[in-house]
């Protein structure tokens, strides 16, 4: 799995920015795992999709201001995350699973049957 970057979405005339989340990756003999850290994204508000081979998550996010204040300093602005990867033909991307809680998605990307490491047992003849 490779990780494809590409430039900031356009819309409207301006660009915007979009965050890369933190991601941590863990391979096991039936598939891969991956750990994104979403602060602020609820289910609603992400997007998972999987196009020919490039599994793409997205997620909006808002930041809420009190009523009547305006901010003096803000070092984030963006309200998207974004993050796409190139899956080896080894995945099976129609079983990818996925759970979010607390700010943490959870991706599971299962490798194709004929791909996992299996055991041969060796009868006595």
């Amino acid at each position: 799995m490779s990780e494809q970057r590409g430039p900031l979405r356009h819309g409207q005339g301006e660009a915007e920015q979009v965050l890369r989340p933190a991601v941590d990756i863990f391979e096991q003999p039936h598939g891969i795992t991956l750990l994104l850290d979403l602060p602020g994204v609820t289910r609603e508000q992400l997007g998972i999709h999987v196009e020919g081979n490039v599994l793409t998550i997205e997620g909006a996010i808002s930041i809420d201001m009190p009523e009547g204040m305006t901010p003096l300093y803000a070092e984030v602005r963006a309200t998207r995350y974004q993050r796409s990867f190139t899956l080896s033909g080894e995945m099976d991307a129609e079983r990818i699973s996925a759970e979010v809680k607390e700010g943490v998605l959870v991706l599971h990307v299962p490798k194709r049957s004929e791909s996992r490491p299996r055991r041969i047992e060796v009868s006595v003849g």
